[in-house]
């Protein structure tokens, strides 16, 4: 059997598929491994690069492994695919991960510190709340539609219903009144969690001397900064906040060919959050410049002429990204630019 140099590692949750490739390609072992014999198996492998797909529990085994002396390399799913031969298994998986990584030109996903992740649990876990309050809210409003009872979209607005339920009394179907009582309860509960989670989310934007700096951008709040500062990649793998930008998916979608650059709707590929977060964010900015006026002969004077207010909040989410990027690889705060 020949030295093995890369380890392709299909990961899963309780058997795992590994393919041992050579220098040349060639295959040096193909196995299946159970949870328990995964960590012991490649301690004793010599140390090589064990390349796993970006997916659920990458992070952990990537810490785990790298603990082992072995150099770990995640990669993105959609960049594996074009390499599986045929037949889609676990043991065709590995082994498209492994030739996946011995591509020269390949895009590694870099493996996330414990910390780093559970910075972003908080961040995670109130959109969660925040999505779940937006279902109970549309489904307690078209409830009650069916009944008269309306009330404006929003989460400020529950409170109508309410009063409407209290008001309307042997009106409405006890069954009604009791259902409905129940999602406002629940409403409010989430409400109080989710204040809770944005406290938090504050305190941490305190905190943490990266967010602080990044709160200095217009656009950018506590939660947009903690959000940056924990699921963007490491700004040191790009060279410029163009290439940041690019990697949130804030860019127009290309479609070029014979030498003309045809340029299509934003690509919305990379971290789906932070483009939100940024693109929220732009959008009260564009909003309070169209009320108080921007500064004569400034990029936000000039856009919202000539353009839809939804492409000058993406342009100008794109700006917040490349700013963001300068800020998180030095130690400065934003300055806004001089105006002609």
């Amino acid at each position: 059997m020949g030295e093995v140099g890369i380890i392709g590692l299909d990961l899963a949750k309780n058997v795992f598929q590994v393919h041992g490739a050579g220098a040349d390609g060639s295959v040096v072992f193909r196995r299946k491994l159970s949870r328990l014999q995964l960590l012991r198996f490649l301690a004793e492998q010599p140390p090589c690069m064990v390349a796993m797909e970006a997916c659920a529990s990458a992070h952990h085994w990537g810490r785990k492994i790298g603990e082992l002396g072995h150099m770990v390399r995640l990669i993105a799913p959609a960049y594996v695919k074009p390499f599986v031969k045929r037949q889609k298994n676990d043991a065709a998986d590995a082994e498209a991960i492994a030739e996946a990584a011995s591509r020269p030109t390949m895009r590694f996903v870099a493996v996330k510190s414990v910390t780093k992740q559970a910075a972003g649990l908080t961040f995670k876990t109130r959109d969660l709340l925040v999505r779940q309050r937006t279902q109970a809210i549309s489904a307690l409003r078209g409830h009650l539609a069916e009944y008269g009872l309306i009330a404006p979209q929003g989460p400020a607005h529950p409170a109508r219903l309410k009063d409407a339920l209290g008001q309307s009394g042997s009106e409405l179907p006890e069954a009604v009144i009791e259902i409905g009582m129940e999602l406002l309860s629940h409403i409010e509960a989430l409400e109080v969690r989710i204040n809770g989670l944005s406290a938090r989310l504050r305190a941490e934007a305190r905190r943490d001397e990266t967010a602080r700096r990044l709160m200095t951008i217009p656009g950018v709040g506590p939660v947009c900064a903690v959000a940056l500062a924990a699921l963007a990649p490491p700004v040191s793998s790009f060279s410029k906040g163009r290439d940041f930008a690019a990697r949130i998916g804030l860019v127009p979608r290309q479609n070029s060919s014979g030498g003309k650059a045809r340029l299509g709707r934003t690509s919305k590929m990379g971290q789906r959050d932070l483009r939100r977060l940024l693109i929220i964010g732009a959008t009260s900015v564009v909003r309070w410049q169209a009320r108080h006026g921007a500064p004569a002969g400034s990029w936000m004077a000039r856009m919202p002429a000539t353009k839809p207010k939804m492409l000058v909040a993406v342009a100008l989410a794109n700006k917040i990204a490349r700013v963001a990027w300068a800020l998180m690889r030095g130690d400065g705060v934003y300055r806004a630019p001089a105006t002609a």
